[in-house]
């Protein structure tokens, strides 16, 4: 396969690592492939899906029916009858989510240096939770000691 602009190719182990990290058990899209389905072919259907990846990725053109999803409007809570009630939910091609994975994580690697040591928020393992603790830990810190914060 060829370099594109972009990148190169997909590797079968970036494929074989986001199949990893997917969750089991979540409903299919419109394709009704699953990442069970996928992991059980083994090899095999591993390569095809890094082979399917790789010609996405090169030209930029997904297929149809891995562009398509499924939306569904979920009660809120039971009985709910009005739409501001429900939340909406997109059930995606598996195969599309292993490709945003492999593009996330070549993103992630690529960003991690230029992302300051203060960013709590859409940072793996740093969520703003920490970021509320630090700056309580600080106020308290600065009241104990009398001092303006």
């Amino acid at each position: 396969m060829k370099n594109n602009f972009a990148g190169p190719p997909i590797m079968k182990g970036e494929a074989e690592t986001a199949i990893k990290k997917m969750k089991y058990g979540k409903a299919t899209g419109p394709d009704n492939i699953s990442v069970e389905l996928i992991e059980a072919l083994g090899d095999f259907g591993i390569g095809k899906v890094t082979h399917l990846l790789n010609e996405i990725y090169d030209t930029g053109q997904i297929p149809t029916d891995l562009s398509k999803s499924i939306f569904i409007a979920l009660p809120k809570k039971p009985g709910a009858t009005e739409s501001e009630s429900h939340r909406t939910i997109s059930l995606m091609s598996h195969i599309t989510k292993i490709l945003l994975k492999i593009i996330m994580l070549r993103i992630r690697n690529k960003i991690k240096p230029e992302i300051a040591e203060e960013q709590c928020g859409f940072v793996e393992d740093k969520g703003t939770s920490n970021a509320i603790y630090i700056l309580r830990t600080l106020i308290e810190r600065a009241l104990e000691a009398q001092k303006d914060v």
